[in-house]
């Protein structure tokens, strides 16, 4: 494939991509010193973040979620606020408010105090367990990197990044979040079990002297240009294709849909989820020393990218059948029609 002019294909380009591969190699490494395994859910967050998206992570309490978040943030040397979601959260607890204050002569005016959602990486712990007008106010920092108080526009700092968490047990008195928000996320990625051998290792190190140190590795600045040179990554058509019989595929109304689809799904995945697969596979593609997508980097993206973005029908719910099951299958069949 001749890549195109908007390419990582210059000498400063290609510098970049290796810069990029071996930053983020360290910010592995840097996590690996305090946390065991999760090899699969840190490389998820580190795509989101190259690809400039939000992460959902839904795991039960006690796999180190938390931590992960917060060990993320300080290897990158980015600011970092956690937090904890309630019922009684409000919004503006969130984007926050105008204050009065008295000056010295005794006049009184209006000044804006921050809220945590100013910063650079932003854990929203539980987030299912606030009322929807709270989950709201993500919205707009989500999607516009800015926050609007009393008619006043306010920019976030970059880089900036939602990452989320869920508790997907005790559900009740939660709030489910809405297909809206969910679509905001780049990922919603499962945390799972460690191995025994893992959580051996994780007895050891929280239970005797081990005092993991982490260390920056990137700053935000190289985090911004990082994103840029993601961008510049080529993709074949016949990967573009590849996408779009994807998200197509789980559409079914759509043509391209298998007759199996219909009874499988309600609603499918919108444009914003092929968006996402593609710049999700840039990323991960630069992350593995490639500067071009392949075929293998969408199918590895493909679950989390649209887990969150397909509502199964009813039938299927009661047969047990979830998103992921209909993407694996969906992808087994694509990769047999090849």
């Amino acid at each position: 494939m001749t890549p195109s002019k908007a390419s990582p294909s210059g000498p400063d380009e290609l510098e970049q991509a290796k810069k990029l591969q071996t930053s983020f190699a360290n910010i592995r490494q840097q996590i690996g010193n305090v946390i065991v395994g999760q090899d699969r859910t840190i490389e998820q967050l580190l795509i989101a973040i190259l690809a400039g998206g939000h992460c959902l992570l839904e795991g039960v309490p006690g796999l180190a979620k938390t931590l992960m978040v917060r060990s993320l943030a300080e290897s990158m040397d980015l600011q970092f606020q956690r937090i904890q979601f309630t019922p009684d959260l409000m919004p503006a607890d969130i984007t926050g408010t105008d204050i009065i204050q008295q000056s010295d002569s005794g006049q009184r005016h209006l000044v804006f105090e921050k809220g945590p959602v100013f910063t650079q990486i932003l854990l929203a712990d539980e987030i299912n367990r606030t009322p929807p007008k709270t989950q709201a106010a993500l919205l707009e920092a989500m999607q516009e990197h800015s926050v609007t108080i009393g008619g006043k526009h306010y920019r976030l700092q970059e880089p900036f990044f939602v990452l989320a968490t869920q508790n997907p047990i005790e559900q009740e008195g939660t709030y489910p979040l809405p297909e809206a928000q969910r679509d905001r996320f780049l990922f919603q990625t499962i945390v799972d079990y460690p191995t025994r051998d893992q959580e051996a290792e994780i007895i050891d190190r929280t239970t005797g002297s081990h005092a993991g140190k982490i260390a920056p590795v990137v700053t935000g600045e190289e985090i911004l240009e990082f994103q840029r040179i993601v961008k510049l990554v080529p993709l074949a058509d016949h990967v573009k294709q590849f996408v779009l019989n994807i998200v197509r595929s789980l559409r079914p109304k759509d043509e391209d849909a298998p007759k199996w689809i219909a009874s499988h799904v309600q609603w499918g995945p919108g444009p914003r989820a092929s968006q996402q697969l593609v710049m999700a596979s840039k990323a991960r593609a630069l992350l593995h020393g490639r500067v071009h997508v392949t075929t293998e980097d969408v199918e590895a993206l493909a679950t989390p990218v649209l887990r969150h973005r397909i509502v199964p029908t009813f039938s299927a719910q009661a047969e047990g059948i979830h998103s992921d099951a209909i993407v694996a299958k969906l992808l087994a069949e694509l990769r047999r029609n090849k």
